[in-house]
């Protein structure tokens, strides 16, 4: 019998890395953060609270689920967090058609 891989053969740890993932995707809130990140690179969280419309703590909850699924990568400068698009991450995860709406180079 012919031995599987892994992408064939998937381990309970990858779905429950990609559940999480989706479930990161699944907030229109986040939806949105991840689409200015992209339109507007890295963005200090100062920022971004002006832009989502929402409290800094609030902002948070829903900044730290993008950065637990490995959907945005966080940098510190000083006191102030910056974020951005992990363009790696979110090209592997999107068909062509939503990259496009959050990775401007696929298109």
């Amino acid at each position: 019998m012919k031995e599987l891989n892994v992408l064939n053969n998937p381990s309970e740890e990858t779905f429950t890395i990609y559940a999480s993932k989706f479930k990161a995707l699944s907030d229109t809130k986040r939806l949105q953060v991840m689409n200015l990140l992209c339109h507007n690179g890295s963005t200090c969280v100062c920022d971004l609270v002006d832009m989502v419309g929402m409290p800094q703590s609030k902002l948070s909850y829903h900044l730290k689920i993008l950065l637990d699924a490995n959907l945005i990568e966080k940098e510190t400068k000083g006191t102030w967090g910056y974020y951005k698009l992990n363009d790696t991450e979110v090209k592997s995860l999107l068909s062509d058609e939503l990259c496009c709406v959050f990775v401007p180079s696929c298109c």
